[in-house]
């Protein structure tokens, strides 16, 4: 399996971490998936009025300049990560 399939694979199982994942966890994951799937920041920061968009946004930016293939591998080892928190916590 090539990297982005095996990224695409991870994408999905990101969509089933519990909604107990913390808020940080959720921001590295978004930052990860922009930076692999879009690249370096394309757009103005959001205004102080649009907090979620604003973390969002600044999660991205701390990984810009990261390369797509190196952000695709962050991005599976943190998904791998959180699953195997969720497993042990549910144990």
């Amino acid at each position: 399996m090539g990297l982005q399939e095996e990224f695409e694979e991870y994408a999905e199982k990101a969509k089933t971490l519990p909604e107990s994942t913390s808020n940080e966890n959720k921001l590295i994951l978004y930052g990860l998936y922009k930076q692999a799937t879009v690249g370096n920041v394309n757009t103005d920061r959001p205004g102080i009025f649009y907090q979620k968009d604003r973390a969002k946004w600044d999660a991205w930016k701390a990984v810009e300049g990261k390369p797509k293939e190196e952000a695709m591998n962050d991005y599976i080892t943190k998904v791998k990560q959180l699953q195997e928190e969720a497993a042990a916590a549910t144990s």
